[in-house]
């Protein structure tokens, strides 16, 4: 029972921020995290292409990305399990390359831009060596290197969970902004780490 919860809770975070991102084409400019640039980055056209790739991307990677960790999918159906797959990565690397170009503009400064562009690195890397060891036939090895991956996408959404926490505790965005930047993320992999990589061993 707790095990279905979990998967239940999982799935359903990752559709609901996958899903999350389309607000941002139908609201004004003050919206979410937007509210906290300025108005000369709001009106900077590649920090806009910046910035909506990368959430687009990011939703894409999410939707996609839950259902490569059913095991009767890649059983019993192997073409869509691979296009999904196909689909996370393209998602990825949208996402991941828009993400590096935007975290250097993070709120919150130095401590911020670089929690983020740390997490945009190891989401490009985890999901690349993920690819390359499935065209090399090393199922094992993909399964590994995609947990990681799906960790750092899950940013997203524990970043969503993490923040207003942090901003009720600290009462300032800043110091919250700085904080979850790290936080969104590598909790993410020391789960991935601790819990879950070392059942593929068993």
């Amino acid at each position: 029972m707790l095990k279905k919860t979990l998967w239940f809770l999982f799935v359903l975070c990752a559709i609901t921020i996958g899903l999350y991102p389309a607000i941002y084409f139908m609201v004004d400019r003050e919206f979410g995290l937007l509210s906290s640039k300025s108005a000369d980055l709001l009106s900077n056209l590649s920090w806009n292409i910046g910035f909506y790739t990368h959430i687009l991307g990011g939703g894409i990677a999410l939707l996609a990305g839950w259902s490569q960790f059913m095991p009767g999918l890649r059983k019993r159906r192997p073409r869509l399990h691979r296009n999904l797959g196909k689909l996370y990565i393209a998602g990825v690397l949208l996402s991941g390359v828009a993400g590096l170009m935007i975290g250097f503009f993070a709120t919150g400064g130095l401590i911020a831009a670089a929690g983020f562009i740390c997490l945009a690195l190891v989401w490009l890397y985890t999901t690349v060596l993920a690819y390359t060891h499935i065209r090399h036939g090393r199922v094992a090895a993909h399964q590994y290197w995609m947990l990681y991956s799906y960790a750092a996408c899950f940013a997203a959404v524990t970043l969503r969970i993490w923040l207003p926490l942090l901003v009720l505790t600290f009462q300032d965005f800043n110091t919250a902004y700085r904080i979850v930047a790290w936080l969104c993320w590598v909790p993410n992999l020391w789960v991935v780490w601790y819990f879950l990589a070392p059942r593929l061993e068993e």
